[in-house]
């Protein structure tokens, strides 16, 4: 094996076939500007080979059900290992996803439960037990009698097969009739189910009268159909109504038989776990004015948001309920689990399981999540925690010879709860595993055993090695950007003065989730980061409170906004804007030109030329998601989809339009000699000079290029932008709206995915809004912000049920006086490195 992963000729993107060897089983950083090339190498190059090399291992078959990635451009890698990516994109936002399920912790709870769970009566909390055959018979006469009753053996339960021998089985033992999901079915016929699909057998034991005169063949059924079942049985009564009887559980006082302990009777995933009413959701379900299914804010009235079965939830460990543990934050639960105690016989079952789930529990407390609840869903992450989730997922699985692709672990992370995190990836690589990682934190960056700096620029002046090596070798690095910064040579300004606020916007007796009734002052006309470690309540007060509140109050917004009393101050403000994490777009119609609104006026101004108006041409002709002036063979997509059987999908440039997206009618119209899909393969720096004539266009390419995105092509798929790209195109789209003097911006970690360099450039445009006026309210961890910002707001001290307070306000110079608060122990550090006079 080799000791080290040798790329040849890397040409992904804007690389410009380079060669790189990264030495395998260490740490390994990549940096450099945003849109120099970074995640074209690391997740487009490595992550994609390696994922395609062992998918290619697997058959045919299982091949087809698997999404492969496609061959990146380069010529050759060698010694890569099979590769795992934790990305800004691959957490789920589907309600049924958790933390519990994505760190399979809630896989390891169901078996728990289902093995030394203790099950209670659900009516009455009574611990049940088990009935003999001879009390099942009383209970059926009591419930039906004088009924005839049909007697069913339940032989399979929502289990998948065609049960071709199962069928002929009992067809020879002299059965007749069986129930196939719900249907009777003659055994004589031919019976034929999906493979795939869950099934329900109950074979018909007898249709007999349920005489307490005559019990005798009662019972003979009962018996029969206890043996058939291994201890179930169904009794189905005239009226439809279905009883369940079994030989193991039943609660003497209120007569409700429990079915047997299995891990799928705790999954909300699972019919037979799931809450009947909300179908495992925990939330009431409406129609919207598409006709489809959207989950509320409303809880489901029978389960109560627990989003199981209440037979499910009447299951105990330890005086606890599945639910009840998994409400608890992470580093409570830890301590609940060590008080527990198990008797003799379980403990050898239960030894196991609970080493697993405590070594996971552990594993996301020490990532500086301990605050987190299993039970909370991954699309309500930040995008920070999302990622150091699915970290936690892959260090509890322990694997080994695994290249691990990383895209900025250190987001929405405190400083302080840094070196946790590089110390779980130290952790990764001892386990024997290559780690890769996409990072612009200098800790980070300073902690790896290589780096690479790819550079010198972003788009077309990028994709070039600038430095690789140790840290010493790249500090001495001259042509390194990064090298400039981490030296000193070049360094983020402090302002020479702090804004004075204008006025206070002021929010009192906030108590949304953990916030302890606490009342907040935010200045007017200036900029100000609110702090804190990972779950103090940040996003809580700035996004579920003051924007809510405010885009109710002035847009009318049909938001719910968080607990608090009420918000004074709000007549200063007569706008406000939000920009979060989410991504621009997921299909490849979305693009940088559609997403700011800059396409619509640069197809007015087609449709204003001579040649459109002679043929008759509107601006809708230059949409390539409109029939008309599209390319009708691809529809606009500029490639087909060419479905390959047992084979990943090919994409093929579409032959008649070439890729340009539009027929050639369109494209026969010209301004300055440059058609619509010239003007889309432009980069905005050049789209700007041809341009920047026509006020609506130079003022959204302007933005795009002073935020650093000069680079890249109006027309690029917004699949295939970064986490940092996106977001600036987000903020930029925000910023292009007219603004009043008055309006109020709200950032959630803007410096995402960007280099020291890109941080200024952000911050620039940021003040420039302040002053005309306006008021910038950010959401950050990174120190170079908080350094610059006019005010500081600190939450904490710590996350989850700690933290929920302010620890200190006020400006850089007079937070980080504050001892109490992290926060300004940091910040303290970074004034004083920079000279700054503090005191």
């Amino acid at each position: 094996m080799l000791r080290e992963i040798r790329v040849k000729k890397a040409a992904q993107h804007n690389l410009k076939q380079i060669d790189v060897n990264l030495p395998r089983n260490r740490l390994i950083v990549i940096t450099g500007p945003s849109g120099s090339g970074k995640s074209s190498l690391a997740f487009d190059t490595l992550f994609a080979e390696g994922q395609r090399r062992y998918i290619e291992c697997l058959s045919a078959y299982a091949r087809q059900y698997i999404e492969q990635l496609e061959k990146p451009d380069v010529e050759s890698i060698e010694g890569i290992s099979p590769s795992i990516s934790i990305d800004q994109k691959t957490i789920s936002f589907n309600p049924r996803s958790t933390v519990g399920t994505v760190t399979e912790t809630y896989d390891f709870l169901r078996l728990l439960f289902a093995r030394a769970g203790t099950p209670h009566c659900p009516r009455c909390d009574r611990m049940v037990s088990s009935q003999t055959p001879g009390e099942i018979v009383r209970r059926v006469l009591a419930a039906a009698g004088g009924e005839t009753v049909k007697m069913f053996a339940p032989v399979v339960k929502g289990r998948k097969g065609e049960y071709l021998r199962l069928f002929e089985r009992f067809r020879k033992k002299g059965f007749l009739r069986t129930r196939v999901d719900g249907q009777l079915r003659d055994l004589d016929e031919e019976i034929v189910l999906e493979r795939n699909r869950n099934h329900n057998i109950e074979i018909l034991v007898d249709e007999v009268r349920a005489d307490p005169a005559f019990p005798e063949r009662l019972a003979e059924a009962v018996e029969t159909a206890l043996e058939l079942a291994e201890g179930d049985l169904l009794v189905l009564r005239t009226s439809g109504e279905e009883l369940y009887y079994s030989l193991n559980l039943l609660c003497p006082f209120c007569e409700i038989s429990l079915p047997e302990l299995e891990p799928r009777a705790f999954s909300f995933n699972s019919p037979y776990g799931a809450c009947p009413i909300c179908h495992g959701l925990g939330f009431q379900t409406r129609l919207n004015h598409r006709g489809e299914y959207e989950v509320t804010d409303e809880l489901c009235p029978a389960c109560g948001g627990s989003r199981l079965r209440r037979e499910s939830l009447a299951v105990k460990v330890g005086g606890n309920t599945i639910h009840e543990l998994t409400s608890l934050p992470v580093s409570r639960l830890i301590e609940t689990f060590a008080t527990f105690s198990f008797v003799k016989l379980q403990q050898a079952v239960v030894s196991r399981l609970q080493e697993e789930i405590l070594s996971r529990l552990r594993v996301i407390d020490e990532l500086g999540m301990g605050y987190l609840q299993l039970s909370r869903t991954t699309a309500s992450l930040s995008g920070g925690e999302a990622r150091r989730i699915r970290l936690a997922a892959q260090v509890g699985v322990s694997l080994r010879g695994v290249l691990y692709v990383l895209d900025e672990p250190t987001i929405g992370l405190h400083q302080r709860d840094n070196s946790r995190l590089i110390s779980m990836l130290r952790r990764i690589r001892d386990q024997g595993n290559s780690v890769v990682v996409v990072e612009h934190d200098e800790q980070t960056i300073r902690a790896a055993d290589h780096i690479l700096d790819l550079g010198p620029g972003a788009g077309e002046k990028g994709g070039d090695k600038v430095a690789e090596g140790d840290l010493p070798h790249i500090l001495l690095s001259e042509s390194s950007l990064t090298a400039q910064y981490l030296t000193g040579r070049k360094t983020i300004p402090i302002p020479p003065r702090r804004r004075a606020p204008a006025g206070w916007l002021t929010v009192e007796g906030a108590r949304e989730h953990n916030l302890k009734d606490i009342d907040v002052r935010f200045p007017l006309s200036v900029m100000t980061v609110v702090t804190g470690v990972s779950g103090s309540g940040k996003s809580t007060l700035v996004y579920d409170i003051l924007y809510r509140h405010l885009a109710e109050l002035l847009h009318k917004a049909q938001h719910r906004s968080g607990e608090h009393r009420r918000i004074r101050g709000t007549g200063r403000i007569d706008k406000v804007i939000s920009v979060n994490q989410k991504p621009i777009g997921r299909t490849p119609r979305s693009n940088p030109a559609t997403f700011t609104g800059l396409f619509t006026p640069l197809r007015q101004l087609f449709a204003r030329c001579q040649e459109s108006r002679i043929r008759g041409y509107t601006a809708s002709r230059f949409s390539f998601n409109l029939a008309g002036g599209r390319c009708e063979e691809c529809q606009g997509a500029g490639a087909r989809k060419i479905e390959m059987h047992f084979l990943p999908d090919v994409f093929v440039t579409c032959d008649r339009c070439r890729g340009a997206r539009y027929n050639k009618e369109t494209l026969a119209v010209r301004f300055k000699g440059q058609n619509i899909a010239d003007y889309l393969a432009m980069t905005v720096d050049e789209a700007y000079a041809a341009l920047k004539a026509h006020p609506a266009l130079r003022k959204k390419l302007g933005l795009l290029k002073q935020v650093g995105l000069g680079y890249l092509r109006l027309g690029q798929p917004a699949p295939t932008l970064s986490g940092g790209e996106a977001q600036r195109i987000k903020l930029t789209k925000e910023l292009s709206r007219t603004d009043t003097g008055r309006t109020l911006y709200l950032l959630d970690e803007p410096t995402t995915g960007l280099h020291f360099d890109d941080v200024r450039k952000l911050l620039d445009v940021l003040s420039e809004l302040v002053e005309l006026g306006n008021t910038v309210i950010i959401i950050e961890h990174n120190l170079e912000v908080i350094k610059y910002s006019d005010y500081i707001i600190d939450l904490g001290p710590e996350g989850g049920e700690q933290g929920g307070r302010v620890v200190a306000s006020g400006t850089p110079e007079e937070v980080c006086r504050e001892d109490t608060s992290h926060t300004g122990r940091y910040l303290h550090k970074v004034l004083e490195a920079a000279g700054h006079d503090h005191t």
